[in-house]
């Protein structure tokens, strides 16, 4: 016999989450840095996080990863137009 497929919606549709904005890019405040699960990324200087985890610029400059107690910390260093 035959097989029908079901559609019962098993598959859930992708969140869309990870690392938006990279090492050495631009931002302005309010752009969105990191999309999120829990704290896998930490907020640094010059970030925020929202209620969902998600890390924003608060100021404009430049994106730049490091790492603060085994977590990985986001923030943005101001820099000057040159």
């Amino acid at each position: 016999m035959g097989r029908k497929k079901q559609g019962n919606g098993r598959d859930s549709n992708p969140k869309r989450r990870g690392v938006k904005v990279f090492d050495g890019e631009i931002v302005k405040p309010g752009n969105i840095i990191v999309r999120q699960k829990g704290t896998h990324f930490v907020s640094g200087p010059g970030t925020y996080m929202g209620s969902d985890y998600t890390i924003h610029a608060a100021i404009e400059g430049m994106v730049v990863f490091g790492s603060r107690n085994g977590k990985k910390l986001v923030s943005v260093i101001s820099h000057s137009p040159s």
